[in-house]
């Protein structure tokens, strides 16, 4: 298994790649790279933004697991916090709720993400949301400031979920809330997938089992934790093929072993 620091410096290569492609280069593979699965023509994680008041389609790489936008009881006025801000996606549809009157601020650990957000928002004369270079086991984010935390498919990618959860605790005002799409399990994955560099930056590895995911929040201290929408994921058996045998697939499929992307809501206590 790599290290917690070897897992960083794989997710930010890969995504650091990601950030020079379009959309569509991105959804040619199950994770958004250009070598770990590029004959698949279509994104088996990404949920439909173009609906969405906010919708930017340069700050859409195709790269979420769901809309956690939609369930994240946003208002006008609020301060709003995406982990995992990518080119600004949900942080320009966060943007579009709390007007002008309130604040998104965006998390990247990426250098060249935080570069396309922030040329995204210049374009878009927006002065109200910012992008900050950060970890998001170390949040640059004062303690007690935010009312609603948003993210999209980033969480499984950090290897210390129990301080990412912590962090977000810390900056969230008493009352206030999150909205976090995520991918976990339900059943164990061939060890070969398990450990996959590739298929951990494509938010597959890295993820946890549903009950242990559910669990670290509410050890985190965080109360009324609910799953507001589920949804299974359907990884493509030539995707499978390129990191276990036939006969391992075979086990896995009989084992219906399942893979879920979930949007949480939780609480931190007034």
């Amino acid at each position: 298994m790599p290290t917690d620091s070897e897992v960083k410096e794989m997710v930010k290569e890969k995504y650091g790649a990601i950030a020079g492609q379009s959309k569509q280069q991105n959804q040619s593979s199950c994770c958004g790279g250009t070598d770990c699965c590029s004959s698949v023509e279509f994104s088996v994680m990404a949920e439909d933004y173009t609906k969405l008041n906010g919708y930017v389609a340069d700050a859409d790489l195709g790269l979420g697991c769901g809309l956690p936008t939609e369930f994240a009881q946003i208002k006008s006025g609020n301060t709003v916090v995406d982990l995992g801000s990518g080119a600004g996606n949900d942080a320009f549809v966060a943007r579009s709720i709390v007007g002008e009157t309130g604040k998104v601020i965006g998390i990247d650990m990426t250098e060249a993400m935080i570069g396309k957000a922030r040329a995204n928002a210049a374009k878009l004369g927006f002065a109200n949301v910012e992008f900050r270079l950060g970890d998001i086991e170390e949040m640059p984010v004062e303690t007690g400031t935010v009312d609603v935390v948003v993210s999209n498919c980033v969480m499984n990618l950090v290897p210390n979920k129990k301080r990412a959860f912590a962090e977000t605790f810390r900056i969230l005002k008493p009352g206030g809330h999150f909205s976090i799409s995520d991918i976990v399990l339900r059943g164990e994955l061939p060890e070969n997938v398990r450990t996959s560099a590739a298929l951990y930056a494509g938010c597959i590895a890295g993820a946890q089992q549903i009950d242990e995911y559910l669990r670290t929040i509410a050890e985190a201290g965080f109360a009324d934790g609910t799953i507001q929408k589920e949804r299974e994921i359907d990884i493509p058996n030539e995707i499978l093929l390129k990191h276990i045998s036939l006969e391992e697939l075979r086990e896995y499929k009989r084992r219906k072993v399942g893979i879920y992307s979930i949007t949480v809501y939780a609480k931190k206590p007034a």
